[in-house]
């Protein structure tokens, strides 16, 4: 009779596709002589609530595209020379997304910027915001390639459902008219709608090498600035180099 029990119950877990109830037997290990059906209910709701939880934040992480994984607590605050590490807990609450407010980050290579970046599309994540790592180089290629094979607006339509967009290294190549007025055309609808986070190793006075535009630019950085932290990340000392290796 137990085993007819046990299979039944695994059945229906599966069918119902709440697979943490199968493990009603450590639930009821867990619970206290003095609590009772509802204490158990409201514990295997818990497990599975739990369980669903940390799957969806692990595809937010894997559809996000980073590099490698960075967490927040993993970054060595002590080399930001311009930047505290209250400011930096400040950001990793993600209140910047929820008020639609961009981070851009100035600096010379090797300073941090896309570890900062990555860490904080990892917390975005885990707090249930979606999110899209790109080097401005890949998206340019992306987007170009989209529109050859007219598929620009499903890609469009899937970069607007990102909460928040990450583009890094917007600095080591020149873009070409075509491929900066598709960028243009995604940072300028996110404009007070959706958050932006981006790094460069170019003042905003030198983004002209990058553009061929020279209204482009200044409208593209009114855009990126609006609304925005500037961080200033450049440093004497390479935060690359000194964390290279570790962890």
């Amino acid at each position: 009779m137990t085993n007819n029990l046990e299979q039944s119950i695994e059945m229906y877990s599966k069918r119902l596709k709440i697979p943490t109830f199968n493990q009603y037997k450590d639930v009821i290990r867990q619970l206290d002589k003095n609590q009772g059906y509802e204490d158990f209910l409201l514990s295997i709701l818990k497990t599975e609530y739990d369980s669903r939880t940390e799957k969806s934040q692990q595809r937010k992480i894997k559809v996000a595209g980073f590099p490698y994984i960075k967490a927040i607590d993993e970054l060595d605050t002590s080399r930001f020379e311009h930047i505290s590490e209250p400011f930096v807990k400040e950001l990793a609450s993600c209140d910047f997304i929820k008020k639609r407010q961009n981070i851009v980050m100035v600096g010379n290579p090797g300073t941090g910027k896309t570890h900062l970046s990555i860490a904080l599309g990892i917390k975005a994540c885990l707090q249930g915001f979606n999110v899209k790592f790109y080097t401005a180089a890949n998206l340019a290629n992306e987007l170009i390639e989209a529109q050859e094979y007219k598929k620009l607006i499903r890609l469009e339509k899937q970069l607007s459902k990102a909460e928040l967009l990450i583009i890094d290294e917007l600095s080591y190549l020149t873009f070409n008219r075509h491929q900066s007025e598709l960028l243009f055309k995604v940072i300028a609808d996110r404009a007070e709608r959706q958050s932006v986070i981006t790094s460069t190793n170019l003042k905003f006075s030198d983004w002209l090498s990058m553009f061929e535009n020279q209204t482009m630019v200044t409208a593209l950085i009114d855009r990126l600035t609006f609304r925005s932290h500037v961080l200033n990340m450049n440093s004497e000392n390479s935060y690359r180099a000194e964390h290279s290796g570790k962890g």
